[in-house]
Formats: C-alpha cells, structure tokens, sequence
C-alpha cells in the first residue's frame, strides 16, 4: 500500500503538467500590448474569420484617437494549439491601414500572448514621397483579465 501512495504522488506532477499543456491558446477576448493599446477580438467563425476593436495609445497624428475597426483571419488547418493569423485595422481618425500578422502562443507560466508583427501605410501626397509612407514594428499583446 505504502508503495502504491508513493508512486500515485511521485505520478502527480507529471499528470498535473501533462493536463496544463494541453491548453489551448484562444484568440478571441480582450488584448492590451506593451505600449497600452487595447483590442477586443470577437469569437472565430467557422470559417476562421472575425472581427473586432482596436484602440490605439499611440498615434503620429494630432488628431484625437477614435477606436477603430478590425478584420482579421485565424488558420484553422490542424486546429493547432498555437494558431496563426492577421488582421488589418482601419484607423478611423487618419488616413492609414495598418495589418498585423502573429501567432497566439502559451508563454512558461501558461498564460496566453499574441505576437504580432505589423505594417503601416499613410497616405502621401505623391509617388516621390513613397519612402516615408509605411512602418514596421512589433508588440506583444498580453490578455486583459
């Protein structure tokens, strides 16, 4: 019996681990990145679409910040753990779209993150003035419990 309590205890973590990692990282919910910006992702359609908000924290332009829409597209082949998908927001107080590409991951603590890469294109006057009209950059959103 003594035998049989110990093995049961020392299976435990491992049970308790196993079950934990079978997580599933959920793209739909409340989102904050590290610069303070907010998103809200409605649930994912059959077909892998949704939509949703964006309110940025940061802007370039002096005008004042309105939440935008977003549309956006999750891959669903597989049904991974760790989905891929992007979505473009439409800034609704300037004359820019930006798109996001990322993936849904569970960090060590099995909390789940979005990492994202992005492009932003601005109107420019003209074909010269090209260069200065898209970014790139990255954040990291993290859910809003």
């Amino acid at each position: 019996m003594g035998k049989v309590v110990f093995s049961l205890l020392l299976a435990l973590p491992l049970v308790t681990l196993a079950a934990s990692s079978d997580k599933k990282c959920i793209l739909s919910g409340l989102w904050r990145n590290e610069l303070g910006s907010n998103m809200t992702i409605s649930a994912v359609n059959a077909e892998g679409g949704f939509t949703g908000s964006y309110f940025t924290a940061v802007t370039v332009t002096n005008k004042r910040i309105l939440v935008s829409p977003l549309k956006g597209s999750q891959n669903l082949k597989g049904q991974r753990k760790q989905p891929t998908f992007g979505f473009t927001v439409s800034w609704t107080f300037s004359n820019a779209v930006t798109v996001f590409v990322g993936q849904c991951f569970m960090d060590d603590n099995r909390e789940e993150m979005l990492k994202t890469m992005w492009l932003l294109r601005q109107e420019v006057r003209s074909p010269g003035a090209d260069w200065k009209a898209t970014r790139v950059g990255t954040n990291v959103f993290t859910r809003i419990k």
